[in-house]
Order: C-alpha cells, then structure tokens, then sequence
C-alpha cells in the first residue's frame, strides 16, 4: 500500500508546489494511517489543516480504500 500511497502523493505534490508548498510522505501504518509532513509554504500556514484533511486526505480515501486517516507530524 505505501507505494500506492507514494504514487498518490507525487500526483498531488505538483499542486501544493504551485503555491510554494510541498509534502513529504513519512510513513504508512499497517492500520491505514498516512503520515506525511508538510513542507515549504505548507508548513505552518493556518490553512494546512484544510489542505491536509480536505486535499491531501480526501483523494487518497477515494483511490485506495484502506487509508482511514492522513496525519501530519
């Protein structure tokens, strides 16, 4: 699953880019938790939250089904 995973996050990284901002991914629980960190302008933008859960977190709930829940550290 953390390949998928991985392709997901390279698919939306050209995205957060255009606005200064990247993704890394961390990890991936066998449980289906993706943890990333979020880099550039993303880190610490009041907004990030919202692109986390709303962006990143919504697609990739809706290709691979087995992410429950996407964390930033």
């Amino acid at each position: 699953m953390k390949d998928q995973v991985q392709k997901e996050i390279d698919n939306i990284r050209p995205n957060l880019q255009a606005d200064g901002g990247d993704v890394e991914l961390i990890d991936v629980s066998e449980d289906g938790i993706v943890t990333v960190k979020l880099l550039g302008a993303c880190h610490g933008c009041p907004m990030s939250q919202m692109t986390l859960k709303m962006g990143i977190e919504r697609r990739l709930k809706s290709i691979i089904p087995e992410v429950k829940e996407v964390v930033s550290v």
